[in-house]
């Protein structure tokens, strides 16, 4: 493991053109910050190492899933660590009571392992497990958003007014709300609906992975604060797990979101056997859709980006492995006979499929902005999916022209 994590440090830093680090000024947030490659040091327990309590961050994990719970494990091991934070670290729970009766949140905090969405794997002794959403995040001031996208506005909903004070959050939640003025990415709800900042983190990871720590990367998003965005990486930086900032909220959201789209895509290639060739070409086109829509709704976004974790490498994951590309598959073997609700309950055991949902969003956006012709691909996913198009029937569209 060392020499597998001292390799992929090397070469990560060598992927980068070096830079001088900015300097930072003081707030509650500052720390001193380790390269994004090094493990964070140990906790200092005695002297000057130690921060005075009431200066502690306090973080809170919004969401418990199979992504959930590493990003849990992950930011558990660091807070450990980093004296300017707590060492507890609350995750919230949606209450199930499981097969043998126990309720999960019970059988987290006795076992120290998420037993329904991440078996045989330790959270970490300072993981508490939360039921109550607003216990949960009280006294928090970091917050970490991780949760099926169709359940942050009722999430946001029971929280407003209930965030007071110097809080950060960050979105680990891919997909958007499709409003009557246009689309609303996850990051904004956030912020608008609490009054809060909020970044974002995605990247090329296959939570099952980067859960025994298989090396991965990740990109963090931000506005204004590169302060923050620092924070935030050190938070979740492992040597297993690489975390890059990068100044584009929107850019790296949008990648996050449209490659579940794309993904979809590759599974219809892998259930009609078509080949590497087909699934190269769909990945291609997929990934030149997701930057010409980006850009389209938000011109800020940077070409650099979809070059990052977020971007060409999370296409790349997505399409190889991952659940969208798995129960998309299972749809294109049934002829499309079996639809995706059936799938998603048979085969992820209560996790929730995102490209599906995304896909119909993505659509009602290009439907409302007359845009459903310059977007082939996406357009055909969505009508695969409601059944209007047999599965392989995306390969026979004509690519539009500009």
């Amino acid at each position: 493991m060392r020499l597998r994590s001292f390799f992929f440090s090397s070469i990560f830093s060598l992927s980068r053109s070096p830079s001088p680090s900015p300097s930072l000024p003081s707030s509650r947030f500052s720390s001193s910050l380790s390269p994004a490659m090094s493990p964070a040091p140990e906790k200092s327990r005695q002297g000057n190492g130690e921060c005075n309590d009431d200066l502690k961050s306090k973080v809170t994990v919004v969401g418990s899933g199979n992504w959930g719970s590493v990003a849990a494990k992950l930011i558990a091991s660091n807070a450990l660590k980093l004296p300017s934070f707590h060492d507890e670290v609350r995750m919230w729970v949606f209450e199930e009571v499981l097969p043998n009766g126990e309720k999960l949140t019970d059988v987290i905090n006795k076992t120290n392992e998420n037993v329904k969405y991440l078996p045989g794997i330790k959270l970490g002794r300072n993981v508490v497990a939360d039921p109550d959403l607003l216990n949960a995040v009280k006294e928090a001031n970091m917050l970490v958003f991780i949760t099926p996208h169709q359940f942050m506005d009722g999430i946001c909903k029971k929280l407003d007014g209930k965030i007071t004070g110097d809080v950060e959050a960050i979105s680990l939640v891919k997909g958007m709300e499709v409003k009557k003025e246009g689309p609303c990415m996850i990051s904004s709800l956030i912020s608008k609906q609490l009054g809060i900042n909020c970044c974002v983190l995605m990247g090329a990871n296959i939570a099952n992975e980067i859960a025994v720590e298989k090396f991965s990367e990740a990109t963090v998003g931000y506005r204004e604060s590169r302060e923050i965005a620092d924070t935030w990486v050190q938070l979740f930086s492992t040597p297993y797990f690489m975390v890059t900032p990068v100044q584009d909220v929107e850019g790296v959201e949008l990648c996050g979101t449209l490659k579940n789209v794309v993904a979809i895509a590759a599974g219809f290639v892998d259930g009609l056997e078509m080949g590497n060739n087909t699934k190269a070409a769909i990945m291609r086109i997929g990934l030149r859709e997701m930057k010409a829509l980006s850009k389209l709704l938000f011109p800020s976004v940077k070409d650099s980006t979809f070059f990052e974790s977020c971007g060409v490498a999370d296409v790349i994951t997505t399409c190889l492995g991952g659940r969208n590309r798995r129960v998309a598959e299972a749809f294109a073997k049934s002829g499309g006979k079996r639809s995706f609700d059936e799938l998603e309950a048979e085969m992820l055991q209560g996790q929730k499929l995102q490209g599906v949902s995304t896909a119909r969003e993505v659509y009602e956006v290009l439907n409302h902005c007359g845009w459903v012709e310059t977007f082939p691909l996406f357009s055909t996913v969505h009508q695969i999916c409601t059944g209007r198009l047999q599965p392989e029937a995306f390969v026979h569209y004509r690519e539009h022209k500009a």
